[in-house]
C-alpha cells in the first residue's frame, strides 16, 4: 500500500538537498515541553525542502506540525538523521531555531520516524538498527535536544511485515516510558499505519498486538486515509469514517478495559488534500475538509493532519501526489485554516 510518505520516493534526490531550515540558537527543552493537546491538528511537514518549518507554520496558521522523516543514513546504522542526511543529526543545529520559534509561539513539532522511502530501503530506526538500547536513546534524545512530547512512527511496506523490527521498536518505546517516569519528562508515541476504507489490515493489527505483548503504551493510532489503491472511486470523507470506525472496534479487541470515549481519544486520521498518488478516484475535497473536522469534533479522535503542509495550494489543478500542490482549486492554506480549530483541550500523557 502507498502511503503519505510516497511523495518522499517521487523527490529521494530532494532530501540530500533539504537545508532542514533556520540554523541558529538552541532549543531550550524546559521552555517547551509541554504536552500536545488532547485533539490537535499537526500537518506533515517535507522536512527536505529546505523551507522552514517555522516560517510555513507561522503563514498558514498551524501551532502543531508533524515533522518528517527521521532515518538512518544507511541500513544497519543505528544513528537517526533528518531524512537520513548525515549533516542534519538530532541536534540543536538541525531545525533547532525552528522547533524553538513554533514552541514560543505556544505550539510544538512531533518528530515523525520511517516514511515508505525508509521503510523500503532498511533505513526504518528500528529495521536498520538491532539494539533496543540505541533506538531508545535515539528517542530520548529527541525528547531532550527538542523539548517534543510525542514521537511519531510511520510504519509501512516492509517495515510492517518486519516482525524483528516491530519487536524492537515496541520494546524501544517501553523503554523509553520508564525512561520519562525516572526522569520527569512527557512523552507520547504515535503510529502511523496504513488502512483500508474498513480499519487496519492484519499487519497493522499485529504490529499493535505486539505493542501490548511488550507492554508498549501506544497513545495514537494514526490511520492514512488515502492511497487506498484498490481501483474503486472514493468518497474520501465517508471512507474516514468508516476507516476510523472499523479501526475503533479493532481497538476494542486490543485493549478490552477501555471505554468507547478512550478508545476514540486514541484515534488519528491523515489526509492527503486534493489529488491523492492514486488518481483523481480519491480526491479529498474543500468540502470533505468540513465534513471530516467535524466528524473528528463530535467523535473526540485525537488526532487530525494531513500530507502535506507544502502541497496546501491550488498551484497545479489537475495533478496528483504532487510534492507541492493540492491537485485542485483551492485557496493557499485552505486545509490549514479548515483543520487548525480542531486544536482544543489539555494535553495529557497517558
Amino acid at each position: 500500500m502507498l502511503s503519505c510518505a510516497t511523495v518522499t520516493v517521487l523527490s529521494a534526490g530532494l532530501a540530500a538537498l533539504g537545508g532542514g531550515g533556520a540554523v541558529a540558537a538552541q532549543a531550550t527543552p524546559s521552555q517547551s515541553a509541554r504536552p500536545v493537546p488532547a485533539h490537535v491538528a499537526a500537518p506533515y511537514f517535507e522536512s527536505w525542502t529546505g523551507e522552514s518549518p517555522a516560517a510555513l507554520a507561522a503563514e498558514s496558521g498551524n501551532k502543531y506540525l508533524t515533522m518528517a522523516f527521521l532515518q538512518t543514513a544507511t541500513a544497519g546504522s543505528c544513528t537517526a538523521y533528518w531524512n537520513g542526511d548525515s549533516t542534519q543529526p538530532v541536534s540543536p543545529a538541525a531545525f533547532g531555531s525552528d522547533i524553538a520559534a513554533i514552541q514560543a509561539r505556544g505550539g510544538n513539532v512531533i518528530p515523525s520516524f520511517g516514511g515508505y522511502g525508509a521503510d523500503t530501503t532498511g533505513t526504518e530506526l528500528a529495521d536498520s538498527c538491532t539494539s533496543v538500547d540505541s533506538i531508545a536513546k535515539v528517542y530520548e534524545r529527541l525528547v531532550t535536544t527538542y523539548g517534543v512530547t510525542r514521537i511519531d512512527l510511520d510504519v509501512e511496506a516492509d517495515s510492517i511485515v518486519n516482525s524483528a523490527g516491530i519487536d524492537r521498536r515496541n520494546k524501544a518505546i517501553a523503554q523509553v516510558q520508564h525512561w520519562a517516569e525516572r526522569t520527569g519528562h512527557r512523552v507520547q508515541f504515535s503510529y502511523t499505519l496504513p488502512t483500508t476504507n474498513t480499519g487496519l489490515a492484519p499487519s497493522g493489527v499485529a504490529l499493535l498486538q505486539n505493542a501490548v505483548d511488550n507492554g508498549a503504551r501506544v497513545d495514537v493510532v494514526n490511520i492514512m486515509t488515502f492511497d487506498y489503491w484498490d481501483g474503486a472511486t472514493h468518497d474520501m470523507a465517508a471512507d474516514t469514517e468508516t476507516a476510523a470506525a472499523g479501526l475503533h472496534e479493532q481497538l476494542a479487541a486490543l485493549y478490552p478495559k477501555k471505554n468507547p470515549v478512550k478508545l476514540w481519544s486514541m484515534i488519528g486520521v491523515t489526509e492527503m488534500p486534493g489529488i491523492d498518488d492514486y488518481g483523481p478516484e480519491e480526491t479529498f475535497t474543500t468540502q470533505d475538509a468540513v465534513t471530516v473536522k467535524d466528524w473528528a469534533v463530535a467523535k473526540g479522535i485525537n488526532t487530525l493532519s494531513f500530507w502535506a503542509l507544502q502541497r496546501d495550494n491550488g498551484g497545479c489543478v489537475g495533478t496528483a501526489g504532487a510534492n507541492g500542490c493540492s491537485g485542485i482549486d483551492q485557496d493557499t492554506w485552505y486545509f490549514s485554516h479548515a483543520f487548525e480549530p480542531f486544536t482544543r483541550g489539555a494535553g495529557g500523557t497517558g
